[in-house]
């Protein structure tokens, strides 16, 4: 994966970025029990701070907030709850986010939402202000989840983003894929990153193992929101066809969302542990280490930083096939079409390879995502990095 298009890199180390940007960020389907979205904005907002800049998130709740955090200034603005999301709210009220942006007066502009706020690169244009939207999902996936597989809609639709915006940032190729096909002119491609310090194999810990999986049982982990399109009915079902087939395993899942009740009348009589959402990343991060495998069933992923932390912590991953993980997660794991059985017989082939050199392989895959290389990638991408950053290399 290349972090930025040749052309268009070469062409903005010709333009010196002023020393200090007010990067405002604006995003949608965020919360305070979020992952990766969140995760995501967090880290670079704390990259953009770090790197010298002024960062500002714009995100919506249930009642108005201002606060400065590492990851410099959140503000929260009221905005309605979404029908069958488990939460989630948006940014719905134009007049008050635009007179917002005015007071705001941003160097730069950057969207996490291709859909409800996409008429903030409109409002860029006008004002003048460079614009970027980061596409954390594929269109064209979560229509066919919707049942409208329609492939004009998605490229009408994501040529209206591409036109926008000027600058489209997708964090996988394959995430890039449906912007290529429509030839937009303004698409970079920029990994995310993980927290290499808190997942890392050093946090194994034999009692988080023995308390979910007595007797030497495989143990596997999902981290997931527990939403349709992230399709963690698909764990559920690989540890039925496993126990079918005589695997002693069990599974733990964290998150929460919409899901969770179908998912618990699903998992019946299965050894399935509903460990709900967990805010503390050290907790998560022992479980992750303590796996025998960690699952991402999604098939809209377009990254799936999930999946990363799981690597990080040295813990291999089966994905599945039809998303952009097998790009990220590479020889660290293995790929699956979208049924529990053929999960289940990845997880099978993952269990009877050299378990360490396997979880070696994890985490050295995992160590090419650092948080670092991913906010160079979005700064280079806001042309927002000092002069001397922009020599030649």
């Amino acid at each position: 994966m290349t972090a930025v298009d040749g052309g268009a890199a070469d062409r903005k180390r010709r333009e010196p970025a002023p020393e200090r940007l007010r990067i405002v960020r604006l995003a949608n389907f965020v919360m305070a029990r979020s992952g990766g979205l969140r995760t995501a904005l967090r880290c670079l907002g704390a990259g953009y701070e770090a790197a010298g800049h002024e960062a500002v998130l714009v995100v919506p709740g249930d009642a108005h907030d201002d606060e400065q955090t590492e990851q410099g200034r959140v503000i929260t603005l009221p905005g309605p709850k979404v029908p069958g999301t488990g939460g989630y709210r948006v940014l719905l009220d134009r007049r008050r986010l635009a007179r917002l942006l005015d007071d705001l007066a941003p160097d730069r502009l950057e969207v996490s939402d291709r859909t409800t706020l996409r008429w903030t690169g409109r409002w860029a244009r006008a004002a003048g202000v460079p614009s970027v939207m980061v596409s954390h999902e594929s269109l064209a996936g979560l229509l066919a989840l919707t049942g409208l597989a329609d492939r004009r809609l998605a490229d009408t639709l994501n040529a209206r983003t591409a036109a926008a915006y000027d600058t489209i940032v997708c964090t996988t190729a394959w995430g890039a894929a449906e912007f290529r096909r429509i030839e937009a002119p303004n698409v970079v491609e920029v990994p995310l990153g993980v927290d290499l310090t808190t997942f890392h194999p050093s946090r194994r810990d034999p009692a988080v193992r023995a308390g979910h999986a007595p007797s030497g049982a495989v143990l596997l982990a999902l981290c997931s929101r527990l939403s349709v399109e992230k399709r963690p009915d698909l764990a559920i079902d690989a540890l039925a066809a496993l126990r079918r087939a005589g695997v002693d395993a069990v599974l733990v899942i964290v998150g929460d969302g919409p899901l969770r009740a179908a998912l618990a009348r699903r998992a019946y009589g299965l050894p399935v542990h509903f460990a709900g959402f967990l805010p503390d990343q050290d907790a998560v991060s022992a479980l992750l280490a303590s796996a025998d495998v960690a699952l991402a069933p999604g098939p809209v992923e377009t990254f799936g930083l999930a999946a990363l932390e799981a690597l990080a912590s040295g813990t291999p991953a089966v994905v599945n096939l039809a998303s952009a993980l097998p790009e990220v997660v590479g020889d660290a794991g293995a790929t699956a079409p979208g049924t529990g059985p053929a999960f289940a017989a990845a997880i099978v082939d993952l269990l009877g390879r050299d378990t360490p050199r396997l979880r070696a392989d994890a985490r050295t895959r995992a160590e090419r995502f650092g948080w670092p290389t991913a906010v160079d990638g979005f700064l280079q991408a806001h042309r927002a990095h000092p002069a001397p950053v922009w020599s030649s290399r």
